[in-house]
């Protein structure tokens, strides 16, 4: 099944969605239970590098493309990913409960769960946990409460989003904007070029998409909790699917002596979605194309905002 990204949210509950997505209303935990039963998983199974059995594409690539969503939380906070923001004065009774409880962190190595910051690294991500909350200084917004990219990883688990496959290209499209990873051997942007998602080099090794990634712009954030990677900062990817192309596990290691004081290894999981589930308004966010051809197409929604219609998600048609 061939599925496309639309380009504009028109209908009154895509709004809705926009709405939410860019003011942040709900985290996804809280969400999850709003709308009465998105899973959310607590544990999540190893998928090991080897080789792919499944469909290919023409070009020889493992077919994965489709829907595709994270599956234990949203952004709120990095470590403790159902835990809740941060130093929230109003804390949400979906947050709450007993560490054990919940999904582990994000941070695979070390083996504690928590980020290796250097000491003036941690003040500052201190610093903004609390500031969030009374955004006195503009570093205290969040990137995508300003229409930003999402960045990486945070991208991977902010919303449901699309991979779509071409010669040469694999195509992330998120709801915060889109992310090219080269498998063509072209090279690399100089190093004063900076982005928000970065300059992505990749190539397959039997189910394991191996990305390399440089040239950060170093203003993404990692989620609410301020967690975030310098210009400088180096990340190595693997995508390791499934071949039944129904998980993948994002396994990669971080490098950023200026920020970090060793390399980290973070474990985000992924399922995707097909024709047969449920849109949900978070993690599925599609709806099917009117069109002329008997051919299922699936829509799937992109905030106003990265397409700069205006601020917050609001068009002047729509104040």
């Amino acid at each position: 099944m061939k599925q496309i990204a639309t380009t504009f949210f028109s209908a009154p509950q895509k709004f809705l969605f926009n709405v939410l997505a860019v003011i942040g209303l709900s985290g996804m935990a809280g969400f999850a239970n709003a709308q009465g039963g998105i899973p959310i998983e607590k544990s999540f199974p190893e998928i090991k590098s080897g080789e792919w059995t499944g469909p290919r594409l023409p070009d020889g690539q493992p077919d994965v493309q489709g829907h595709w969503s994270n599956t234990i939380a949203n952004h709120n906070n990095f470590t403790d990913p159902q835990g809740g923001i941060p130093n929230d004065p109003n804390p949400r009774p979906a947050d709450q409960g007993p560490r054990a409880e919940r999904a582990p962190s994000r941070v695979s190595d070390p083996a504690d769960g928590q980020l290796p910051l250097q000491p003036w690294a941690l003040e500052k991500v201190k610093e903004f946990q609390v500031g969030f909350h009374n955004p006195v200084k503009p570093e205290f917004i969040e990137p995508l409460a300003r229409c930003a990219p999402a960045g990486v990883p945070k991208s991977l688990y902010w919303h449901g989003y699309e991979i779509s496959q071409y010669p040469g290209y694999v195509l992330f499209q998120f709801n915060s904007g889109t992310r090219i990873i080269h498998l063509d051997n072209k090279p690399a942007l100089a190093d004063n070029i900076k982005l928000w998602n970065g300059d992505s080099r990749g190539h397959w090794e039997g189910n394991t998409l191996v990305v390399s990634l440089r040239n950060h712009n170093g203003k993404a954030l990692f989620g609410r909790s301020g967690e975030f990677i310098s210009e400088n900062g180096t990340i190595e990817e693997r995508y390791i699917f499934n071949s039944d192309r129904s998980r993948y596990n994002y396994v990669a290691t971080f490098t950023d002596p200026g920020v970090y004081t060793r390399p980290f290894t973070l474990t985000i999981p992924a399922k995707r979605y097909t024709e047969t589930d449920t849109p949900n308004g978070w993690h599925f966010e599609v709806e099917p194309a009117s069109h002329a051809g008997s051919e299922l197409i699936l829509e799937h929604y992109e905030r106003i905002c990265a397409e700069n219609n205006g601020a917050f998600g609001i068009t002047a048609a729509q104040k």
